[in-house]
């Protein structure tokens, strides 16, 4: 038993604790530590009340696993009467982690005995939050009804914002409105986790429906119910919050003002938003980042770099990995990847390129600068990747024409164990759409079904594509037939997959149903209807579209209606029509537009105003090599070869290279690929055997080779064996020899099916008796009994 003058050192001891709790100071109190333990020789055990005040000066300096050492040396007996203690432990753990030591605390607690109280409740379900275990959560909401405290409002508090922020929003809308009492705090978790969620008409009718329940809204209100506005672009209720801010004198301080700022950029108003900022006193580095974001969103890069130097040249130190984030976006919107290669640099130098928001904002912006094998080089080198580093990449390796790639990256990421979201897919079912992989595109399918996915409109309008493109028209019809919510995309998407397969009637009719709904036909409709009705020959009802779009519909005609409407004219054979209507456009034709009248005099074989339409595009420059390429079998057609061979000579001069034709197929869920006379595939012996036998077959049913479609001078002989082993009918010779007689035979090709082709493909459906759909650049043809859906329209 320590004698009397022990007793009074050890008491000024635990004042000067109490001290240090309340200052925080975590070095003097491990000093006070020290000393308390040569006291009394280490052992605590008989003053459990100085370990208590040793656990809660770790608590107070943040310092849980600390905290956690004493409070277990605490004999278990006299744990079980400090509830409070218990409580702030837990507390301590949902605050600063690991979180899952919260659960375990409370899980320790309950299995010693000791009844849980009002306040553990919203601690564990904090942590609970966090770690987005629901399983958990739900368990504990069980217990809190046992302990009859599923009404207290803060435990309802808790369970609100447990359950939103694991995304099950109408349990918490169940908890809420069985609350007997809300206070703002409660109204404000509701605003937020919907606002969070995105569901904007749900977070804006929480903030009306409180006021009409008495509850006045505060600037936490505020906060909460900006973001979801500024995301779903919704202007005048910005306006309509920032009036009520300034009418209820609820204080502008820079987390209300930078909210505002933030919401009028999102909303496209680049003016309101610098006017925010300019009157803001003190700005952080979030007021920073919003006006730059503001004027990324707006398009207005160039200010928001000069914003970007600005806020370098006032505010100490270096920009967050958010802010550099957004300016890296900027780049990759000016496409300046001299710009995005310095900021690149600029956050190596600030160690920032482990931070994965940096890291992957700097893929995606070498992506959409069309820099693939800079994006490939710097996601090998990330440290750290997740999905949005995948989907970045992959998206990125579509729009720049690397759909096989991109199919590649998306199964390494299924590999590495990292799982596909929402934004994946989106990158995902357009290289399936490019390459008419189907069977990915299906697999795509399921496991959108699977998530969730496909009740999202983006991700329905891009299935909707990819079975288009992949041939399975009546698929995407099902896949918009069923979907519960469409936006004008959605029809788009839909007539733009009745026209590629020359079902220009099924087109016009959708356009029909759509006017009787709440979209309204854009600019991109009226290009889909005119490319439907240029692959269906429907003239008539093209001309008839092409009137209505300006004069009932109040939409005037782009380059692009005018190059459908040159087209539908140029294929008909309506040749001077079309060239008229080049004449009377109200702005200068581009090469585009010349070159479908081009295309129409190869068809068609008029050769004199074909020279005229090409000294046009030389004229106003070419854009690729298709005009050459045109040119140059409009001659060879007429067997007018120097002509033929000045162009190849111009053609090379001005460095452009012919496109080889390229045809692939999919089979057991892998893309082959061909090109003219290709003797690389393993199986190419099998393959020409399989097409000599063909060839024999279709002579035999009077099929007769057009050696038009060979543009070399050579011999007729030469010129069978050319076309005997064009890509396409190397591609439907693996696909005869590789796939049960059940399976249909769908061929991808990157230039347009050559007339031969088309023909021999007709002969090869009568001798197997199968059904061969080949896309090419411009539409499907389906080939059946001897017949094609192009109706010789093409």
């Amino acid at each position: 038993m320590p004698n009397q003058g022990s007793v009074s050192p050890i008491k000024n001891y635990l004042q000067l604790l109490e001290g240090c709790i309340g200052s925080k100071s975590l070095k003097q109190g491990k000093v006070i530590h020290q000393c308390l333990l040569k006291s009394n020789g280490g052992d605590f055990s008989a003053q459990s009340s100085t370990l208590d005040k040793l656990t809660r000066l770790y608590i107070s300096c943040k310092k849980p696993q600390l905290a956690h050492r004493v409070f277990n040396s605490i004999p278990i007996q006299e744990r079980k009467n400090k509830t409070i203690l218990w409580n702030q432990m837990i507390r301590a753990y949902a605050w600063d982690g690991p979180f899952e030591k919260a659960v375990d605390l409370y899980d320790e607690m309950v299995d010693s005995g000791i009844t849980p109280t009002k306040y553990t409740f919203p601690f564990v379900l904090k942590a609970c939050s966090a770690l987005l275990d629901a399983e958990t959560g739900v368990k504990i909401h069980a217990h809190a009804k046992r302990q009859s405290l599923d009404s207290d409002v803060y435990v309802c508090t808790a369970l609100v914002d447990f359950y939103l922020k694991c995304g099950r929003l109408g349990d918490a809308r169940e908890v809420f409105d069985g609350m007997p009492e809300r206070d703002v705090v409660a109204w404000n978790a509701m605003v937020s986790g919907f606002s969070s969620h995105g569901c904007y008409w749900d977070a804006v009718g929480l903030v009306l429906e409180m006021q009409q329940q008495g509850m006045e809204p505060n600037s936490s209100t505020v906060l909460a119910v900006l973001p979801v506005i500024g995301e779903a672009s919704r202007l005048n209720q910005g306006k309509a919050v920032h009036g009520f801010c300034l009418r209820k004198g609820i204080k502008f301080d820079v987390m209300v003002g930078t909210a505002i700022l933030d919401m009028y950029g999102k909303c496209g108003l680049l003016v309101y938003a610098k006017k925010i900022f300019h009157g803001l006193t003190l700005k952080n580095e979030v007021t920073w980042s919003a006006i730059i974001g503001a004027c990324v969103t707006c398009n207005s890069i160039g200010e928001g770099l000069d914003f970007f130097e600005k806020m370098r040249m006032e505010l100490y130190g270096s920009p967050s990995p958010v802010m550099l984030a957004t300016v890296v976006r900027g780049c990759a919107k000016l496409n300046d990847l001299n710009i995005g290669k310095q900021l690149h640099c600029y956050t190596t130098k600030l160690g920032f390129n482990s931070e994965l928001i940096v890291g992957n904002t700097l893929l995606s912006m070498y992506a959409k600068c069309g820099s693939v094998d800079d994006a490939m080089r710097f996601f090998e080198a990330m440290e750290f990747k997740d999905s949005v580093s995948y989907s970045a990449l992959i998206s990125g390796c579509v729009q720049n024409g690397y759909a096989e790639e991109a199919l590649q990256m998306f199964h390494k990421m299924q590999l590495a164990c990292v799982v596909p979201e929402s934004a994946t897919m989106m990158g995902f079912l357009p290289a399936c759409s490019y390459l008419s992989a189907l069977q990915h595109g299906i697999c795509g399918h399921s496991y959108s079904v699977v998530r969730g996915f496909a009740s999202d409109i983006s991700i329905s309008n891009a299935l909707i594509d990819m079975y288009s493109k992949c041939g399975k028209v009546d698929s995407a019809r099902r896949v918009f037939d069923n979907m519960s919510h469409r936006d004008v995309v959605s029809w788009n998407a839909m007539i733009v997959g009745y026209g590629i397969h020359g079902l220009g009637k099924d087109a016009i009719t959708l356009f029909q149903q759509m006017q009787n709904g709440p979209h309204k036909p854009d600019d991109v409709t009226f290009i889909a209807l005119l490319s439907a009705c240029s692959h269906a020959g429907l003239v008539t009802e093209g001309k008839h579209l092409f009137l209505v779009m300006s004069k009932e519909f109040n939409i005037a005609p782009k380059m692009d209606h005018y190059f459908c409407m040159v087209d539908l004219l140029g294929r008909a054979g309506f040749l001077d029509e079309a060239h008229k209507l080049i004449k009377t456009m109200p702005f200068d034709p581009d090469a585009h537009i010349w070159n479908a009248l081009l295309s129409a005099c190869r068809t068609h074989k008029n050769i004199e105003l074909g020279e005229e339409v090409s000294s046009k595009i030389q004229s106003v420059g070419p854009t690729s090599t298709g005009n050459f390429v045109l040119l140059f079998n409009l001659y060879t057609t007429a067997r007018r070869w120097d002509d033929a061979a000045n162009v190849r000579i111009h053609q090379k001069e001005l460095g452009f290279k012919k496109k080889p034709g390229c045809s692939w197929i999919e089979v057991n869920g892998n893309i082959h690929a061909f090109i003219g006379g290709d003797l690389s595939h393993k199986e190419s012996y099998e393959i020409y055997k399989k097409l000599e036998d063909l060839f024999t077959e279709m002579k035999r049913l009077g099929y007769n080779t057009e050696s038009d479609f060979v543009y070399h001078d050579v011999e007729e002989e030469e010129k069978e064996k050319i076309l005997l082993y064009h890509s396409e009918k190397l591609a439907v010779a693996y696909g005869l020899i590789s796939l049960k007689e059940d399976k249909p035979i769908v061929i991808t090709k990157n230039l347009r099916v050559c007339g031969d082709c088309h023909t021999a493909l007709k002969y090869i459906t009568i001798i197997t008796k199968r059904e061969i759909t080949v896309r090419d650049t411009s539409r499907f043809h389906h080939f059946r009994d001897g017949v094609c859906s192009c109706g010789e329209f093409w």
